[in-house]
């Protein structure tokens, strides 16, 4: 039980933190897929 609750510890861990190094290096589908006529909510 206690491994099972230090994996779902580590994945939020991991989740969170992929999370904010994508968002740092501005990295989006919506960037890469839109043109420049597509409106985008920021």
């Amino acid at each position: 039980m206690k491994t099972m609750l230090i994996a779902f510890a580590a994945i939020i861990v991991i989740a969170i933190g992929a999370n904010q190094v994508l968002e740092h290096l501005r990295f989006s589908s919506a960037d890469f897929t839109s043109s420049p006529s597509v409106r985008l909510g920021e």
